[in-house]
């Protein structure tokens, strides 16, 4: 019965590695697209820096250069706080392999 169990355990460690993989993997995908967003942003900052610097500071372009920096600000800020998670995320995926190793290795 002990075998049993053994293979149960290591069944259940696999999952739960399995799930923290995935995991890792949705919030690589959310950083990845988090700083395309940023780029654009960033993008659009040049533009209108460029505008600026080519026909004077409107009104209206300086608005929208400051709504353009805010926006690329905030961007950045949700990448941070995705790559925390990802760095968190990471260490409980590494963690985790230890345990499935040993269990694995009894086999």
């Amino acid at each position: 019965m002990t075998g049993g169990s053994d293979i149960t355990r290591r069944d259940a460690l696999l999952a739960r590695r399995l799930d923290l993989v995935a995991n890792v993997s949705a919030l690589t995908a959310e950083a990845l697209r988090l700083n395309q967003k940023r780029a654009g942003f960033e993008m659009d900052v040049l533009r209108l820096e460029l505008e600026i610097g080519r026909t004077g500071a409107s009104e209206q372009l300086v608005r929208d250069l400051h709504e353009a920096e805010q926006s690329a600000a905030a961007v950045m800020q949700a990448c941070a706080a995705c790559e925390d998670r990802i760095v968190a995320a990471s260490r409980r995926s590494t963690s985790s392999t230890s345990p499935s190793a040993a269990t694995a290795n009894k086999d």
